[in-house]
């Protein structure tokens, strides 16, 4: 965990801020939902997709040789 991550207190604070109602039983367990997705997408920023070419470029018969098993 580093020192960014959002305290109980903080996603209190953002729930109130967005309107939404969230019980105190709640606020541990969405703190470390939050944390944890900000962990993946963290991860994602660092991988580079320079030489990824768009989804929409993709033929799947590139890779089809043989169907027999």
């Amino acid at each position: 965990m580093t020192s960014a991550d959002l305290s109980p207190e903080e996603a209190a604070r953002w729930a109130h801020r967005a309107g939404l109602p969230l019980g105190e039983d709640r606020l541990a367990v969405v703190a470390a939902t939050a944390n944890h997705i900000q962990a993946v997408l963290s991860t994602l920023r660092e991988l580079e997709f320079g030489d990824t070419p768009p989804a929409p470029t993709f033929d799947p018969r590139w890779g089809a040789r043989d169907a027999a098993v």
